[in-house]
């Protein structure tokens, strides 16, 4: 399980290696093209969105995997370690239960821009391929809160 984690987390940071650096070469190159020979990078607006997008939902499996949210202590004073356990499961519970609920959502989201076609503007890319995206890492990042929880557990036990 560990090594299933470890080759997914380095596959994940690989592609938002591979986007950022997209990113980055696609500014660049706009920039100088818009200001140097006046011809702007057609679409380049679109691209930057839908990387920016994609960097994003790449990401939020790797940060959910390694327990980077942000979190709030609301039952840091308590004295009885039954009560943060509780606590401590009724977060992940709750974790999970939002993670998978907008993996669903995202994906019918998915099929509906599929089924209606929707593309971008100017470069005519489907947007279902980001909702699916989306949907997909939503769905790893459920899988990676359970795995975070039950690995948390089994520290504080």
């Amino acid at each position: 399980m560990d090594t299933i984690r470890r080759g997914a987390g380095f596959l994940l940071g690989l592609a938002c290696l591979c986007v950022l650096a997209a990113l980055i070469g696609l500014t660049c190159v706009d920039v100088v093209a818009r200001y140097a020979f006046n011809s702007p990078v057609n679409g380049a607006y679109e691209l930057t969105e839908l990387l920016l997008a994609t960097l994003i939902f790449l990401a939020l499996p790797l940060t959910t995997a390694a327990g980077e949210h942000i979190e709030v202590e609301l039952l840091d004073g308590l004295k009885s370690v039954l009560l943060k356990r509780l606590g401590t499961l009724v977060a992940a519970v709750c974790t999970v239960g939002v993670l998978a609920l907008i993996a669903f959502k995202l994906f019918e989201h998915a099929e509906k821009m599929d089924r209606r076609g929707q593309v971008t503007d100017s470069l005519q890319i489907p947007l279902s391929l980001i909702g699916w995206l989306g949907a997909a890492s939503f769905a790893l990042s459920a899988i990676a809160a359970i795995v975070f929880a039950a690995r948390r557990f089994r520290e504080k036990a």
